[in-house]
């Protein structure tokens, strides 16, 4: 097993080639072993620009936000405001959804562990005011329910935008607010931004897409999504040595490196526990926690969260058995191989988990009657098209819809192959990941309701 100045050393090393080779333009990290941090950063935040990323850069946590979120929800069940079996309704009367059922009785622990049950994937932009979230609930009274609440996993990020409304409502404050006074005070943190107007007082990171297969990684058009998103992940960032700050509260049982209870004693440990299981889609956790992924592996839990927002994507992984963090933030490129390579290796080197590989189609192929699978399935911001032809080869065509549509992403039809038991699997890598498809439930005739890939994406034809 290495040590902590071993690893710096190294990482600081492979870097550089590392970003080169899986067309990052810039990366900054941090690793936490015991009370050390240690971090580095290379490559440029812009293209545009040519600015170097330093280890001081400030980049997009994304959905890493989500951490944050239920994090200040469960200072207010501390401090006995809020009761996690209690409807969202009890705190947010104005909670409306498509199914009135189903919004009079989903609670707020269902809001944590993703298992709600509604469709999640709404970015309606109210605005870039501080009643954006408040806004945003308005937006919702349409969305339609996908299962019954509780029944199973499913990512939502309008979930956790409900949840920054039910922080704003029971502080008397904006999000912001409640994320400066709540978690950046306590914890010590210097280099945190909010939104746009405090991240440009840092070195602030943009994100590079590539919208079209071999166009190239460029710029993002605009620097983040809406305000109305934010306690879901469109606009905390931070550089990683914060992140880490935060981390190390966790696994310090809720206490701030000053000493300052942030959690009360064994709250974070409630937040880390396994709530609901996960179609296994390789890239995503096995199990749940109260906002925490987690990854089960033979020796021990790694939790933690990703973050992914316009061309900027965050990582961060935690051994809770070994006292080790390690974040890793980029600005674009593939994201996940340098992910894989870099946080695999320097988990490994300081702990005994090892880091779940990313998944692979099997060598040869078997054909299979796709019939269960074959149809299409919608959401607001895609649609999902299996369909399997004459030879028995299957493909799935992804179309945008919404908001990913308006940034110029294009159809895609990529080959699906029998990966696992009702699951499929990208014959070819996308951005380094052969993506799983996961096909769940029953329709009445034999064919699956969902294909799920993290959301569960209803089935829509008859």
């Amino acid at each position: 097993m290495s040590t902590l100045s071993e690893v710096e050393a190294c990482v600081g090393e492979t870097l550089p080639g590392l970003i080169e080779k899986y067309q990052v333009p810039g990366a900054a990290w941090a690793v936490l072993q015991g009370d050390r941090v240690v971090d580095g950063a290379a490559g440029v935040l812009n293209k545009a620009t040519g600015v170097d990323a330093t280890a001081d850069s400030v980049f997009q946590i994304g959905s890493i936000t989500k951490l944050w979120t239920s994090t200040l929800v469960m200072q207010l069940v501390d401090e006995g405001k809020v009761d996690l079996e209690a409807t969202v309704r009890s705190y947010l009367p104005e909670f409306v959804i498509g199914d009135e059922a189903a919004a009079a009785a989903i609670t707020v622990r269902q809001l944590l562990s993703h298992t709600a049950g509604f469709e999640g994937d709404i970015f309606t932009d109210t605005g870039p005011g501080d009643d954006a979230v408040e806004k945003y609930l308005g937006v919702l009274h349409d969305v339609p329910q996908l299962f019954a609440p509780g029944e199973q996993f499913s990512y939502n990020n309008a979930g956790y935008v409900v949840l920054g409304r039910l922080v704003e409502v029971l502080r008397e404050k904006t999000y912001d607010d409640c994320l400066r006074e709540h978690l950046f005070a306590p914890l010590g943190l210097t280099h945190a931004a909010t939104g746009p107007y405090d991240a440009i007082t840092f070195r602030a990171a943009m994100g590079h897409l590539e919208l079209a297969p071999g166009g190239g990684f460029q710029p993002a058009p605009v620097w983040a999504l809406a305000r109305s998103n934010a306690p879901a992940g469109t606009m905390l960032s931070m550089r990683p040595r914060d992140l880490v700050a935060f981390a190390r509260m966790h696994l310090e049982d809720g206490r701030a490196d000053d000493g300052t209870q942030v959690l009360a004693s064994g709250t974070a440990a409630r937040m880390h526990a396994r709530e609901v299981e996960v179609p296994y889609l390789g890239v995503m956790g096995d199990s749940w926690g109260l906002g925490f992924e987690r990854f089960d592996t033979p020796t021990g839990a790694i939790i933690g969260h990703d973050g992914s927002t316009l061309g900027q994507n965050a990582f961060l992984r935690m051994v809770p058995e070994a006292g080790l963090a390690v974040v890793l933030l980029t600005n674009g490129g593939d994201v996940l191989s340098l992910y894989h390579d870099l946080v695999g290796h320097v988990i490994a080197e300081l702990s005994d988990a090892t880091l779940p590989g990313l998944p692979v189609p099997p060598a040869t192929p078997t054909q299979v009657d796709a019939s269960r699978f074959v149809g299409t399935y919608s959401a607001q911001v895609m649609d999902l098209v299996v369909s399997q032809e004459a030879d028995g080869r299957i493909y799935v065509e992804h179309v945008p819809k919404g908001l990913f549509a308006d940034l110029g992403e294009q159809p895609e039809r990529k080959e699906l192959v029998p990966f696992r038991e009702d699951s499929l699997i990208y014959a070819e890598p996308d951005n380094g990941l052969h993506m799983p498809h996961a096909f769940v439930g029953d329709d009445g005739s034999g064919r699956a309701q969902f294909v799920h890939i993290g959301r569960a994406v209803r089935r829509a034809d008859s």
